[in-house]
């Protein structure tokens, strides 16, 4: 009985620190976690916030954080169900990468996932924006919108970075 009772207090306890690491450090879990299957990335990392079934036959699960968080996890996952990348999408690097006359809505909310802050429409320049905060740069706060025009096609993107601040990582501000 009490060889039962320590096994289900160690059990506990390491699923405990296991999801502190996910929590905390993201990409460094799941780079170990690396062709695990479906339901090892969804015990450590929860239920994700989309999936997407992209053209390449490829699934993948879209980890938002947004609205009051800076990032947005993708895992991809290959035909067999096993992680083959995880990463965050809210980068400079992913962002450029967008094609603007070219991606749809869809792109986007495959790449970023849909928008957690409210959808605007420009009635002037007839185009709508999403938009997802970000960290630019060294840290700073800043946010990305994607605009579609009224085909839903991306004509463009921006980031601004956030003058006021609103960095969730320094409480002293």
């Amino acid at each position: 009985m009490r060889y039962r009772l320590h096994t289900c207090v160690a059990a506990a306890v390491a699923t405990l620190v296991l999801g502190a690491c996910a929590a905390l450090r993201p990409l460094q879990t799941a780079e170990g976690m690396l062709g695990a299957p479906q339901n090892a990335v969804r015990d450590t990392f929860g239920t994700p916030t989309e999936t997407y079934q992209l053209a390449d036959g490829t699934t993948r699960w879209i980890y938002s954080k947004q609205p009051l968080g800076f990032e947005v996890y993708a895992a991809d996952f290959d035909a067999n169900g096993k992680l083959t990348r995880f990463r965050q999408m809210l980068t400079e690097k992913e962002i450029y990468e967008a094609r603007p006359g070219v991606w749809t809505k869809q792109d986007v909310a495959e790449r970023f996932g849909r928008p957690r802050e409210p959808i605007q429409f420009y009635p002037l320049m007839k185009r709508e924006a999403w938009s997802y905060r970000l960290y630019a740069g060294a840290y700073m706060p800043a946010h990305f919108s994607a605009y579609f025009d009224e085909r839903g096609v991306l004509d463009r993107t921006m980031i601004i970075l956030d003058a006021i601040g609103g960095d969730a990582r320094d409480s002293s501000k």
